[in-house]
């Protein structure tokens, strides 16, 4: 009721209420599949149309989220109290080949981006093949794979500011470091990555033995998975928690994978606090047996 009572009290511009929807189911769009409804939900088809969604949220003092794929977000089941955002419509997840650069819309799919590299003869994306999620989040977080994190082939990034207007970050002001950036508040639009020109046969084949070894570590049978945890400088998460006697342990409906402990499921019946319990369970054992403080790969909202 009180979520019902605070839709009523705020609205967007007329022209904008056929992208404006209301108590907007959230769970089916993250991969844990957990979690209640978003207030305002919107997927702008332009950027003007996205512009003006975030000026008018912002004057409205709402909270602003931007929804990519799904695979690091932990929703409660109070939902969100703000507006998310899905960077899924075309305009915002195109991907295009400039000379030696890829441009990839906040919203494409990070493996589209590694595909689409690849097959224009572009390295510099390879390694990250199979890791989930949109360019724009795994930017944020500067996902990394084999020493190597997305942020050293980041030439520049066009974020949105509150007031709708955008500007152009280049690789040092995103103060990309292990795991982190300087852009988490920020909604990221738009990346252009500087690739090196490679032969396309000996790139795919390097990319499908990455495939094919990433699917190996990862749940074959579990739908709703993800990665609660960064892994530290130097050594992975799945070690520390191996080591420290944690796979497969389990908080009701929620439990760490047996064979690969990086990976938290969501059984049926899973809830946020389930999940949240386990995290800080994990994150207790793994301080009290190493002295090292996993810090959260999940966004929870």
């Amino acid at each position: 009721m009180e979520l019902e009572r605070q839709t009523q009290s705020m609205s967007f511009s007329e022209d904008l209420d056929h992208l404006i929807r209301t108590d907007e189911p959230l769970s089916p769009l993250v991969w844990l599949g957990i979690g209640g409804p978003a207030r305002f939900f919107a997927e702008p088809v332009d950027e003007a149309e996205l512009q003006r969604v975030y000026r008018e949220a912002t004057e409205a003092g709402l909270a602003i989220r931007i929804l990519g794929g799904g695979s690091n977000v932990l929703v409660r089941e109070s939902g969100f109290d703000g507006l998310v955002i899905s960077l899924a419509a075309a305009a915002t997840s195109e991907l295009k080949i400039q000379d030696n650069r890829l441009i990839a819309g906040a919203g494409a799919k990070l493996s589209h981006a590694v595909i689409k590299s690849v097959g224009a003869g572009l390295g510099g994306l390879e390694h990250l093949v199979g890791i989930p999620g949109s360019v724009g989040g795994a930017v944020v977080g500067n996902v990394s794979n084999g020493g190597r994190d997305i942020g050293s082939v980041v030439e520049t990034i066009t974020v949105i500011e509150n007031d709708g207007t955008t500007r152009e970050l280049n690789q040092h002001e995103a103060g990309f470091s292990h795991r982190k950036t300087a852009l988490n508040g920020l909604g990221v639009l738009k990346v252009t990555f500087a690739l090196e020109p490679r032969d396309v046969s000996a790139l795919t084949k390097r990319m499908q033995k990455l495939w094919i070894s990433r699917n190996a570590d990862r749940p074959s049978e579990q739908r709703r998975i993800a990665t609660p945890f960064v892994d530290p400088d130097g050594m992975p998460a799945n070690t520390l928690i191996q080591n420290c006697g944690l796979a497969g342990v389990r908080e009701g409906d929620v439990s760490l994978d047996a064979n690969h402990p990086q990976y938290l499921i969501a059984h049926t019946g899973a809830t946020s606090e389930q999940c949240l319990r386990l995290i800080e369970r994990v994150r207790e054992q793994v301080l009290l047996q190493t002295g090292i403080d996993l810090q959260l790969n999940l966004q929870i909202w």
